[in-house]
């Protein structure tokens, strides 16, 4: 969170940033994935395989090389809340959130008194192992991000509470998850997800918090851009690997 001009400056700053989930536990493709010019990850523990001390050293590699690392954690859980930022995540994404009181659980787990009541010890990573002191703890409290998903109906009825949660910088729109509230589990394109999801970006925006989604493709990831979104995941690592892999081995002419 030194970088000199930080993710969360430049969402303040109205840009687009994308980046994709991280499943793999490969510092390699962290590397791979900031010189391409990805502007973060989101290391996955929700779906993926990954541990705290993976994801540890991810943060590290990603902090190596100038991408913002970001934690997706597994449920709205202080515990893993506060592991994820204490490891050194820049922000941590907590999904499932369905009304204002899921959201103000996850400020107050992920924020320092007076903002909330994460739990304190300076011998962590993000605290520098106490070489800042007690200082650290409101330095943290200012660069820290707060992302959260909005998965469900429930959590769409009640958007309008939820943005007003003092300490939220994301709020992020998971279609999948959607289309299956919806009844149409997988139909990321069908016009009742497109619609409620636009509906959505408009009220996040106007609440002046920043919008996030998931997509498959650059040409989703423009639709929405146009839409409002501005924290674009493109994609996941294994994800990417595969058409990669697929791409290649299609243009290969064997007998």
């Amino acid at each position: 969170m030194t970088a000199e001009k930080s993710l969360k400056q430049r969402l303040k700053n109205g840009e687009v940033v994308v980046g994709p989930f991280v499943n793999l536990a490969s510092g390699a493709l962290i590397e791979i994935a900031a010189f391409a010019g990805f502007d973060f990850i989101i290391i996955d523990t929700e779906h993926g395989p990954l541990d705290i001390p993976v994801a540890e050293n991810l943060c590290r590699t990603a902090d190596s090389v100038g991408i913002t690392p970001i934690v997706r954690v597994r449920e709205n859980d202080g515990p893993q809340i506060l592991r994820a930022l204490d490891i050194g995540a820049h922000g941590v994404q907590v999904p499932q959130i369905t009304c204002r009181e899921d959201a103000e659980a996850v400020v107050n787990a992920a924020k320092y008194s007076p903002m909330g009541m994460r739990g304190v010890s300076p011998y962590t990573r993000a605290a520098r192992y106490f070489s800042d002191g007690s200082k650290i703890f409101d330095r943290l409290n200012d660069e820290s991000m707060v992302l959260v998903h909005i998965e469900g109906v429930a959590g769409l009825d009640n958007l309008a509470d939820i943005v007003q949660v003092e300490g939220l910088d994301v709020i992020f729109l998971g279609p999948y998850d959607l289309s299956q509230s919806l009844g149409i589990p997988g139909q990321v394109n069908d016009p009742r997800v497109v619609d409620r999801m636009r509906e959505a970006a408009a009220l996040v925006n106007e609440a002046g918090l920043t919008v996030g989604t998931f997509t498959d493709s650059p040409e989703a990831a423009n639709r929405w851009i146009e839409a409002g979104v501005r924290y674009i995941s493109l994609s996941v690592d294994t994800g990417i690997y595969l058409r990669g892999c697929r791409e290649i081995l299609s243009q290969v002419k064997r007998p």
